[in-house]
């Protein structure tokens, strides 16, 4: 098995969306944001080789919307999809499978993109595009909460040019690569659980925990469709990670790549905050 990963951009978002009821004066302390209230995010993403496959989980914003749709982001560095695959020897082409975690424009939207004759193509040809039928279904009859999330430009495309499979059940979806379903974020979220060749379990936390922040279990995104449902999955999750030793690799913290777990007197909070290439030695 050979692990990879590469930041897709960072961008920036409302600090006080991010931490839902949270008041800023305790989450700005461990998650500072800037004079216009917006804390930093990031777009990692792991490409792993595992048996003959190669695996790319997330593809970020992609590039087919305009102008004025990115101006919202406040978009600052990273090194783009295609762009970080070369720096790391791959190109569109080796990648085999494609574990989108859902289907919100800044988790799927580079997996799909328009050529010069105005047709949608697949960024990556030789690759399946996994997704939880569940997330699917949920997806493409959005609710009014969500509807903003979900573009069609990013999802219907996969469909039609036979890229698609949908998950219906969790377990082993490839090898040394387990999947998990929540839905507290939004229904169907896959939350890949890596087993690694060092007998280490490495979680690409997705938005489950957006950052090592919101392992506490009252701060919540106020993206979450059913907060209440969030905070009693990542309880569970959370005893079952600590008891195993598991470590959290953070696709959207600025900060922090990957951490340890560890109890402490008010709960369980991040412990040994890490690189991957600590984790993976």
């Amino acid at each position: 098995m050979k692990i990879s990963q590469f930041n897709i951009r960072n961008f920036k978002v409302d600090g006080g969306a991010m931490f839902g009821v949270v008041p800023k004066a305790l989450w700005s302390r461990v998650y500072p944001a800037d004079d216009d209230n917006l804390i930093p995010l990031s777009l990692r993403s792991l490409v792993i080789e595992t048996e003959g496959r190669v695996v790319l989980i997330d593809t970020g914003f992609g590039s087919k919307q305009s102008e004025k749709f990115f101006s919202h982001f406040g978009i600052f560095g990273g090194d783009g999809l295609v762009e970080g695959l070369a720096k790391l020897g791959y190109k569109p082409e080796d990648i085999t499978d494609v574990i989108h975690t859902h289907l919100h424009y800044d988790h799927c939207g580079g997996g799909i993109a328009i050529n010069d004759k105005g047709k949608y193509v697949a960024v990556f040809p030789n690759a399946k595009y996994h997704v939880s039928k569940v997330q699917w279904e949920w997806a493409i009859n959005p609710n009014v909460r969500e509807a903003d999330s979900f573009l069609k430009e990013n999802m219907l495309p996969m469909q039609q040019l036979g890229v698609l499979n949908l998950i219906e059940n969790e377990g082993e979806l490839l090898p040394s690569i387990e999947i998990r379903f929540f839905n507290g974020h939004t229904r169907g979220q896959i939350v890949p659980i890596i087993h690694l060749p060092n007998g280490k379990k490495l979680v690409y936390a997705a938005d489950l925990f957006p950052s090592t922040a919101h392992i506490h279990l009252a701060w919540n995104m106020s993206y979450d469709v059913e907060p209440l449902v969030t905070m009693q999955e990542k309880e569970q999750f959370l005893s079952e990670a600590l008891e195993q030793d598991y470590i959290l690799y953070y696709q959207h913290d600025f900060h922090t790549e990957c951490s340890s777990l560890q109890m402490t007197p008010k709960g369980i909070r991040a412990g040994e905050k890490l690189t991957l290439l600590e984790v993976l030695n």
